[in-house]
């Protein structure tokens, strides 16, 4: 396969309304489209995941789109590629900058499925015809606006919910919740906004049968992690502290959490998220797939990617219309009784409506080899 031209596209879309973290709000949503052309004019697209500041991980949708064009993308015009497993050697000379690497991993797997006429979903060893999908609510100005989307989601049939917490918004949050949803599955996410010294907060937790903990402590932690699992009953998840197969092994040998998110963007492409999804079943850890309040060409990816036996826990990935007024693919990714149905169609399952993709797009590059 002969890639003749890769487009770095800089997009621009508005939320239906604001998702908030302990580490900051987002609504107008700016991320990098990716363009992989092959020679016989198959196109796979692949989603720059960072967001415009260095909240999540160090890297914004400005480094990764300096990334792609002066590191990675003379990486892929280098030499035929035979298999989207490729890429992730050719890309290993290039330190981190996973985020960059996902978005150019993942349109290669696209186009190269549609070049062979086979579903991304299955390509990967996914099994799964349909997936079950929970949805995750940031912090919401009141208690009200709160249980509003919490009962929206459950009249929508989705089997798990994820909320947001953070100091001072949280023992009591999930309190209040329990009061009222004793049985639904819940679960908290904290976004690294606790250390070891909030111990008796995070103890408090353990009370409200939540089904995890997920990444209470620094970004960049795996030790302390350890320490905490030890202390609680409620399972820990590592999201932020996993960016690679080598994480995933330190994790399990120290025991720092019984359960992964895995996201793609984060941990540089899909190979690598079937590798750590591969070791997570052979030792007993639980995995789920996260989102990255993703476009539908993004959410298309990680559909795919959950298809995977090891995915046992609801994910993510909810339905487009939870966040854009319109999305870039059709149909929307769409959720029915809890579950999102896979598609047989070649490569990510959905059409990218060029139209809506151009409307988008506030600048795009187009690199070609030399």
């Amino acid at each position: 396969m002969h890639i003749e031209k890769i487009i770095i596209r800089h997009m621009n879309m508005t939320m239906k309304s604001p998702f908030t973290t302990s580490f900051g709000s987002v609504q107008q949503k700016r991320f990098l489209i990716v363009e992989v052309h092959d020679e016989r004019g198959n196109i796979g697209y692949g989603e720059g995941e960072a967001f415009e500041a260095p909240w999540y991980t160090e890297e914004t949708t400005e480094t990764c789109a300096h990334m792609i064009e002066c590191f990675l993308a003379p990486l892929i015009f280098g030499a035929p590629i035979e298999h989207p497993r490729e890429v992730t050697e050719r890309f290993r000379p290039i330190r981190r900058n996973n985020m960059a690497k996902a978005a150019v991993e993942c349109a290669i797997w696209d186009v190269y499925c549609k070049r062979i006429q086979k579903p991304l979903w299955k390509q990967l060893g996914g099994r799964r015809e349909k997936i079950a999908v929970g949805v995750s609510i940031g912090l919401q100005p009141t208690e009200e606006a709160l249980y509003e989307k919490i009962e929206a989601s459950l009249q929508a049939g989705y089997g798990r919910i994820k909320v947001k917490i953070k100091r001072g918004h949280d023992v009591e949050l999930v309190k209040s919740i329990r009061s009222k949803y004793p049985t639904v599955p819940l679960m908290v996410d904290a976004n690294s906004a606790y250390t070891l010294e909030d111990l008796p907060i995070l103890k408090q937790l353990d009370a409200y049968n939540l089904l995890m903990i997920e990444q209470p402590l620094a970004a960049d932690d795996i030790i302390n992690h350890a320490k905490l699992q030890r202390q609680l009953t409620t399972p820990i998840c590592l999201d932020e502290s996993i960016h690679s197969y080598e994480d995933v092994l330190t994790a399990i040998e120290l025991k720092s959490c019984q359960v992964i998110n895995v996201k793609q963007a984060r941990v540089g492409g899909l190979t690598e998220a079937k590798r750590i999804h591969d070791v997570c079943v052979d030792s007993g850890i639980q995995i789920w797939c996260g989102g990255m309040l993703e476009s539908g060409i993004g959410r298309a990816h990680a559909v795919a990617l959950t298809s995977l036996e090891g995915f046992t826990l609801p994910g993510d990935t909810s339905g487009s219309v939870n966040y854009w007024h319109e999305d870039l693919i059709e149909p929307l990714v769409s959720v029915e009784e809890g579950f999102v149905h896979m598609r047989e169609k070649p490569g990510i399952g959905y059409d990218v409506n060029r139209m809506k993709l151009e409307k988008y797009t506030e600048s795009k590059q187009t690199l070609f080899p030399e």
